[in-house]
């Protein structure tokens, strides 16, 4: 597969924030003392009035987003995914997810890929914790050109939804003038019979990768980008285990609760198969370079690959 330039999404989320807001004087930006991390910086020197830092406090920054949104205004509270979702959780949950307001949660560096900065930030549970929340939409954006569109969907979209970026630049794969992006629809990126591999996030291009060192070695597998894991788009997942019968799912998550969850609740209910997740196995990251973080868990092209290969045989 030939390289292309590379983008991390959480640059994505800066940029797609402040062409927003030249459209739309409603949109309000918060972070949490991270605006040069999370990139939502260049909102601020974009519209520095309606770009409010509310010092480290997430949780805080969650009820000024839940009291911005009830009064009409489209706030997107911006942070790590370790502290938006983890220690902003009980905030999430009460403040804007049991009165349904229309708040937009900005996670960036999530997953192992933040690298150095180690386990306490390696968020591989944001996922799992957001899919508890009753209506909450979970978005997890595969490249720059999906994570401009996801950010200009959740605007559209009346509800909490929370929008998870990388710290890593991943390639940009998808054509930005062909691309449509629709809420809880996935989309097959490669036809395959012989297995059915769905990622999510940074995974999908490593899984590109995977299928065609598969096809090398004459295995010819699906790849399908979930970019929207709640609410999951049900129909592709059954169709695409009844055209294979076989089905892997990879995210840089946990397993637990994920992607991976997601997937086997959906086959278990409409049309059971055996599911491998690939995916962090139950444990905490490590400080390290995100690309051989990426590797040591087998979560690059050649690590999905094997484990694939495994599988299948």
């Amino acid at each position: 597969m030939t390289e292309t330039k590379k983008i991390a999404t959480r640059d994505s989320y800066g940029s797609a924030l402040v062409e927003l807001g030249k459209e739309h004087d409603n949109i309000v930006v918060l972070d949490a003392d991270l605006a040069n991390a999370t990139k939502t910086v260049m909102f601020r020197k974009a519209f520095p009035e309606r770009h409010i830092d509310c010092g480290i406090a997430e949780g805080n920054m969650m009820g000024v987003a839940a009291g911005l949104a009830a009064a009409g205004m489209v706030p997107f509270a911006s942070s790590f995914a370790m502290f938006a979702a983890g220690r902003a959780f009980e905030q999430i949950r009460n403040s804007i997810g049991y009165p349904k307001l229309n708040v937009k949660i900005g996670a960036t560096h999530a997953g192992i890929s933040v690298g150095e900065d180690g386990a306490s930030h390696q968020c591989n549970e944001d996922i799992a914790l957001m899919r508890s929340i009753p209506g909450m939409v979970i978005i997890n954006p595969a490249d720059d050109t999906e994570a401009r569109a996801a950010v200009r969907a959740a605007y559209e979209y009346a509800g909490p939804v929370y929008l998870r970026f990388g710290r890593l630049a991943v390639p940009v794969f998808n054509d930005p003038d062909n691309y449509t992006f629709e809420i809880g629809k996935g989309k097959v990126l490669r036809e395959g019979g012989d297995v059915t591999i769905i990622a999510t996030g940074l995974e999908v291009y490593q899984s590109l990768q995977a299928a065609e060192m598969l096809a090398a070695d004459g295995i010819d597998a699906m790849v399908v980008n979930i970019h929207t894991i709640k609410p999951i788009d049900r129909e592709l997942v059954v169709a695409a285990a009844k055209k294979t019968g076989k089905v892997v799912t990879v995210e840089e998550h946990s397993v637990i609760g994920g992607l991976g969850s997601a997937v086997c609740e959906v086959l278990a209910e409409e049309y059971p198969v055996k599911v491998k997740r690939i995916g962090v196995q139950d444990v905490f990251g490590e400080s390290g370079p995100a690309v051989e973080l990426l590797k040591k868990y087998r979560l690059d092209g050649q690590g999905i690959y094997e484990q694939v290969k495994e599988y299948v045989k």
